[in-house]
């Protein structure tokens, strides 16, 4: 840790106290004086445009983001606050994109923001449709492992790791060692939970850099169809001992055919802001597996009526305080697929390295490759050479809407079925996912040529010198591309 490092996490921490106090005295009127002179303090960080947009917003009381983060300062503890602006806004922020970025021009490769990896295979609910029912309670990462894996993603730059399952919190002890050894990074932590009590959630507000991801799918009813009886009254549970002691926790929602309208209904949504939740994180259901219902992937037309939706949800006038963020609608802000490095990749709970959570296929594992090796592997460099799969980013995955990308993928590269139970080939899983995406295509098309998008100023390895000379000058015209056929 440099000197020049040191300073600033010092500053910034004596700064953001003073700004919790300050503001605590009169949070709307504090808050828009604050969101006048913060410029200067975060203007090497953000660009100048988003400093007018927060001064606009905070001077609306009625915008929802000012209501959203009147309720972070009023709802939350001030370490809990303190600690994640400090790791989002110093370390992952700036230091870690500055890396992030020399890195894939270093290294030629894929480099992550963040990273997941699952603590165990072990589950102590059987969901229906998910892949970790199956898997049982043989596989473990390490303590020694996961530490790796963030000291590995640290150097590259990465500041920000998801732990996904199994259950997380079945290693609760590994975990919360693993979030305590590295302040510098933000942990987010997808849990049925079932295992938060209140001497974890006293533990969460000292360490500071912990938030929950708790597992819901609409109702009583919509919920325990699907994870089992019990299982919403559990999560109810653990949802008010959260609020209670102040900490820092949103819900994450696996939509269906069945549950979306439950999941997108007023009153679902204003319920989960009364209990305490702040972001909502929401996956398209993904045929991944043996046990996969297909019938449960959303119709075109729900799909569609969901992208509007989230239009909606987000607007300061006509939303609700709450972040929300769509995995499988929310290409066009990304540039389309994220996953095999490009902002971020999984490993499963036997160490192998995956590009995406619902992609079980690899080449590597942490056991015989570090992480760098891993992204410089056919893989991933197939990934990082063929992103975006589809110029229309609400087409942005390769197995579920382009399904003949991904077995093109897995043929050229040799990559092996990661599946901890049973293997399942390329074929076997991207059969599931032509019938749905030919249905989306032409919906899809109708809302990306007929709407305007946001251009996210994303730099493919097709734009670079070293992609233009390989692949003959690519202009993304996917019909005569060599790199994109």
């Amino acid at each position: 840790m440099n000197f020049k490092y040191k300073i600033q996490k010092r500053s910034m921490s004596f700064i953001v106290d003073r700004l919790l106090k300050y503001i605590d005295k009169n949070p709307h009127a504090n808050i828009v004086k604050m969101s006048r002179v913060i410029e200067p303090v975060f203007n090497k960080i953000f660009p100048p445009e988003n400093f007018q947009k927060i001064k606009a917003i905070a001077e609306d009381k009625d915008n929802v983001w000012t209501q959203f983060a009147l309720g972070l300062v009023s709802d939350i503890d001030h370490r809990v606050l303190k600690q994640m602006l400090i790791s989002f806004g110093i370390d992952a922020g700036y230091y870690g994109t500055k890396a992030v970025r020399a890195n894939r021009e270093k290294y030629k490769c894929n480099i992550p923001f963040n990273i997941l990896f699952d603590p165990t295979s072990a589950c102590n609910l059987n969901c229906k449709g998910c892949w970790s029912a199956e898997y049982g309670h043989k596989q473990n990462l390490s303590l020694e492992e996961m530490q790796s894996i963030v000291t590995q993603g640290k150097e590259l730059g990465c500041h920000f790791y998801w732990l996904t399952g199994g259950e997380p919190l079945i290693k609760k002890k590994e975990v919360l060692e693993i979030c305590r050894n590295n302040k510098d990074c933000i942990f987010l932590i997808f849990t049925n939970a079932t295992l938060v009590d209140e001497d974890f959630c006293k533990q969460m507000n000292e360490i500071g850099n912990i938030t929950l991801a708790l597992s819901l799918e609409g109702n009583e009813e919509s919920n325990d169809w699907r994870r089992g009886e019990g299982a919403y009254a559990g999560t109810m549970k653990a949802m008010d001992l959260l609020k209670k002691n102040k900490c820092i926790f949103g819900v994450s929602v696996c939509y269906t055919s069945k549950n979306l309208a439950v999941v997108t209904s007023d009153d679902f949504v204003d319920f989960i802001i009364g209990k305490g939740a702040k972001y909502m994180l929401n996956f398209n259901y993904m045929p991944v597996g043996h046990g996969a219902d297909v019938d449960l992937i959303p119709t075109p037309e729900q799909r569609k009526e969901l992208y509007f939706w989230n239009k909606k949800m987000r607007d300061g006038k006509t939303g609700k305080p709450i972040f929300i963020m769509d995995f499988q609608n929310d290409g066009e802000y990304v540039g389309g697929c994220i996953a095999g490095g490009r902002n971020y990749f999984h490993i499963n709970s036997a160490g192998d390295i995956e590009p995406c959570v619902f992609i079980h296929f690899s080449d590597s594992n942490i056991r015989t490759h570090t992480l760098l090796e891993a992204l410089q592997r056919p893989l991933f460099q197939a990934y990082y050479k063929n992103q975006p799969f589809n110029d229309n980013h609400l087409r942005p995955c390769p197995m579920l809407e382009n399904p003949d990308r991904l077995r093109q993928l897995i043929k050229e590269t040799g990559a092996k079925s990661s599946d901890l139970v049973r293997q399942e080939s390329a074929d076997e899983l991207c059969d599931k996912c032509v019938e749905y995406s030919e249905k989306w295509a032409p919906v899809a098309e109708e809302l990306w040529t007929t709407l305007p998008h946001r251009d996210t100023h994303t730099q493919y390895y097709r734009d670079t010198e070293e992609g233009k000379k390989e692949f003959g000058g690519c202009t993304g015209n996917c019909a005569n591309c060599n790199a994109h056929k």
